[in-house]
């Protein structure tokens, strides 16, 4: 929208002419012909006056086709940005009159680089794996990813660590998912509960963990090491997706263990050098 009327944006920019519009909560027909009325009013300073739908996919259906007759025919002045997650809801008679911009979330890399230059920049003293786990867990978002690196630099002033993030984040350490993992593979789930058991007395979430294991079996799939078959990672697979709307995921991912540990590994070693651990081990003073 700035750019369009060549002026300069900050983030505190702020111009008559750039109207933004929550269509989650201006949904109905009357606020689009309230728009619509409006539209031919001519802009106070700039050339271009934009209007910016956001989550433009929740208006109704009677909305959009008030919306399309301005679309159809809209003044000189006047330019549409309609901003969604969800383009595959907007009617096509809608998207037709568009250009459409799809933007893509940041790999991995390339914001672990860019929150490295920040970091940097702030002379925040943060380990590397730290910053990668950030990044990971920044979903392909900038914005997501500076909100947790800002919040665990207010937390931990100096010297930040891979644990001190996976506190702020509230998911259990590797290695725990790796024991975990070989529990399960070596059927042994009495051992994996204790551990899951000792996790959410840790303050650590359940429906994380089920996203750390999903993960891991993943990881399996594309491993020319996996303990175990594909077919099986598939079986675990599907199950912890479903654990994931399960609104008593303690229990259901208990059931969980119980359920899938019968099923053998393709390692024995593995199953039996699991299996031998002494119970001290199990304990989150391990970690």
């Amino acid at each position: 929208a700035h750019e369009i009327n060549h002026i300069t944006y900050t983030d505190d920019s702020i111009n008559m002419d750039i109207i933004e519009i929550d269509a989650a909560s201006n949904r109905r027909i009357d606020e689009i012909r309230e728009l619509r009325d409006k539209i031919h009013i001519a802009p106070t300073s700039l050339k271009y006056k934009v209007y910016i739908i956001d989550e433009v996919h929740m208006l109704t259906k009677e909305a959009f086709n008030a919306l399309l007759k301005t679309l159809e025919e809209p003044p000189s002045h006047a330019i549409f940005i309609l901003a969604t997650t969800e383009s595959h809801k907007v009617p096509e008679t809608i998207i037709s009159r568009t250009q459409r911009y799809s933007f893509k979330p940041l790999t991995a890399d390339s914001m672990t680089g860019h929150l490295q230059k920040i970091a940097e920049t702030e002379k925040i003293h943060i380990s590397k794996d730290a910053i990668r786990l950030i990044a990971e867990h920044g979903d392909g978002s900038f914005r997501d990813s500076i909100s947790l690196l800002d919040q665990v630099s207010n937390l931990y002033e100096n010297n930040i660590e891979i644990a001190h993030v996976e506190q702020l984040l509230g998911i259990a350490p590797s290695e725990i998912i790796d024991r975990i993992t070989n529990h399960l593979v070596a059927g042994t789930p009495q051992q994996a509960i204790d551990l899951m058991q000792a996790i959410t007395e840790q303050g650590l979430s359940i429906g994380q963990l089920i996203k750390q294991l999903s993960e891991k079996l993943r990881n399996f799939l594309v491993s020319d090491s996996s303990p175990l078959d594909s077919q099986k990672i598939i079986v675990y697979l599907k199950a912890l997706l479903e654990l994931q709307s399960s609104s008593d995921q303690f229990n259901s991912f208990e059931l969980f263990l119980l359920e899938n540990s019968h099923l053998t590994s393709k390692n024995p070693a593995l199953r039996a050098d699991s299996a031998d651990k002494p119970d001290k081990q199990e304990s989150m003073s391990a970690i």
